[in-house]
């Protein structure tokens, strides 16, 4: 590996979450926070609970940014490109279309993205904190890791709440607590962001809908030819198919089941 790779932008900012993580929960730890007191009267059972859960968040976040999001394959079989080929000349309900930057076809649903230079299957976004886009496979991986890192951010808010004491001496306590406090802004800050993004991915999850299709609906040719969403299957399968799998099908049969049902719709 080259030296220079160990700065590319996926290192630095993981390894600043990292850091950040481990440092935030080294100060809740040495100041006079309930942690604290639990450590020295013995009572390890939450402590552990805590740390545990800190840990669990970052491996969940390593997961979410260094694994594939569903990138399309570049390089195909010549059997499988044939067939590709074939598919796309054959009418469909709608038509695929070719990438511009890297030349394959896109499945319904797919976008390229810039940062990581690929085409990702039903694309979300690409989130600069992992350095990673948000795709069909790490997706449910990444809500998981919103729920639990909010959690982890509100119980370390009242964590260092507990070690906040206002009777001393201001020039005392800004020395005493001054990092306890900025921690404390700070886990504030994190809290209502992962809040914020938690209840937005699940709201759009229950609806079957992706950030960039929500954002940008009046730019997609396959949103645009239908008044309503196309793959919204109710909240119970949406919800089934997005953390479970089921019902499988590809988003093409669903695309085209709907426009068959408005077409029918239509004739009565």
């Amino acid at each position: 590996m080259a030296p220079w790779a160990l700065l590319s932008p996926g290192v630095l900012v993981r390894t600043g979450h990292t850091v950040l993580t481990w440092g935030i929960t080294l100060v809740l730890f040495l100041h006079d926070t309930e942690l604290r007191q639990w450590e020295e009267q013995g009572e390890l059972l939450l402590p552990l609970t805590f740390l545990f859960l800190v840990l669990g968040s970052l491996l969940l976040y390593l997961a979410v940014s260094l694994m594939d999001p569903g990138y399309v394959n570049i390089q195909l079989p010549p059997e499988e490109e044939s067939k590709e080929e074939q598919t796309a000349m054959v009418p469909q309900a709608i038509a695929l279309r070719r990438c511009r930057y890297c030349l394959v076809l896109q499945p319904l649903r797919a976008r390229h993205c810039r940062d990581c230079r690929r085409c990702v299957r039903r694309y979300d976004h690409h989130c600069p904190w992992m350095e990673n886009c948000v795709g069909e496979r790490n997706h449910p991986l990444f809500v998981a890791y919103l729920a639990l890192q909010l959690a982890v951010l509100l119980w370390g808010l009242h964590l260092a709440w507990s070690g906040l004491h206002f009777f001393q001496p201001w020039g005392l306590w800004l020395r005493s607590s001054g990092l306890l406090f900025a921690t404390f802004l700070l886990l504030s800050l994190f809290s209502l962001v992962a809040g914020l993004l938690l209840a937005s991915h699940l709201y759009l999850v229950a609806s079957n809908t992706t950030t960039w299709e929500f954002i940008s609906s009046h730019r997609i040719a396959y949103l645009r030819q239908r008044p309503g969403n196309p793959f919204d299957r109710g909240l119970t399968r949406n919800l089934a198919h997005f953390f479970c799998g089921w019902p499988s099908g590809s988003w093409d049969t669903l695309w085209a089941e709907e426009e068959e049902e408005g077409g029918s719709s239509q004739d009565v």
